[in-house]
């Protein structure tokens, strides 16, 4: 499913960490143990590391890219660079370009995930970024919005709390960093379960994933998904959906949806990607 090439011999000459991408669901620790924050900077180099923090999905994109720029220093990062993107013509500035081109890890913060693709969508930095991840050569995170466009399908907006039905969602196009899933944060903080259900409902071919607060699925080169953080990650997988009403009734009627894999998997959990196949922290 999650095509990532090896790591070139360069990359691995430069950097002994192992690269990933890693989808937050939002509200991570930014003060006490931040587990989260301290995996992405050790994925991304550790004290070797040189951060890109996109900040562009926020209407605060100077608070809050601050914010993680302080949070990173604090680790140690050799250098970061705040990518205030608030027009889709910076994407051609020679400087992100160079930097996008040289950095270990990339963070995307939370926000509006259609600014965000608004302003990232289908741009010359948007697309090296891209295949920098899927060439294994950086680490990138997303978190809340900047989890939401990880999928090529990504949900845009909606309800919560009702039974699954198409009004309940809507969908847009996301960054396709991970084009197999369709993403949902908040998860259960926010009861988004029908949410996430409706969606999958019209896109079965996509592998759900619902993402709790101060919770993150990493997604491995090896075609695994790991869990780490508080809360629980949640995977909807209708690949053998055998029925599903979602053609013959109205937006606002509620859905059948019939034989669908769920998995709920919590810190120190992994999923199989191919097998879908869950593995427990225990074994």
């Amino acid at each position: 499913m999650l095509q990532l090439e090896n790591k070139s011999p360069t990359s691995q000459m430069h950097r002994s960490t192992k690269t990933a991408i890693m989808v937050i669901g939002g509200a991570e620790d930014k003060v006490h143990g931040r587990e989260i924050l301290s995996t992405f900077f050790a994925r991304a180099g550790g004290t070797e590391a040189m951060l890109a923090i996109v900040p562009s999905a926020s209407r605060e994109p100077t608070l809050i890219g601050d914010r993680y720029q302080q949070i990173f220093e604090e680790m140690g990062a050799k250098k970061i660079e705040v990518l205030d993107i608030r027009d889709r013509a910076q994407s051609e500035d020679t400087y992100f370009q160079e930097y996008i081109e040289n950095c270990t890890g990339v963070f995307l913060t939370g926000g509006d995930q259609l600014r965000l693709c608004g302003l990232l969508a289908d741009t010359p930095l948007m697309d090296r970024m891209r295949k920098r991840v899927q060439l294994g050569e950086i680490t990138i995170a997303g978190t809340s919005a900047g989890a939401a466009v990880m999928g090529h399908h990504m949900i845009a907006g909606g309800g919560s709390g009702e039974s699954p039905n198409r009004a309940l969602v809507d969908m847009a196009m996301g960054l396709a960093i991970i084009p197999e899933v369709i993403v949902d944060q908040h998860f259960h903080n926010r009861n988004r379960m029908a949410r996430l259900l409706s969606a999958i409902s019209v896109n079965p071919e996509r592998l759900g994933v619902g993402i709790d607060e101060d919770t993150c699925a990493i997604f491995e080169q090896d075609e695994m998904l790991r869990v780490i953080g508080r809360g629980t990650v949640t995977i909807i997988n209708a690949k053998e959906m055998s029925y599903t009403n979602q053609k013959q009734v109205s937006a606002n009627d509620p859905l059948s949806i019939q034989n669908l894999r769920v998995h709920i998997l919590c810190h120190g959990d992994a999923y199989n990607l191919q097998k879908d196949r869950p593995i427990s922290a225990n074994g």
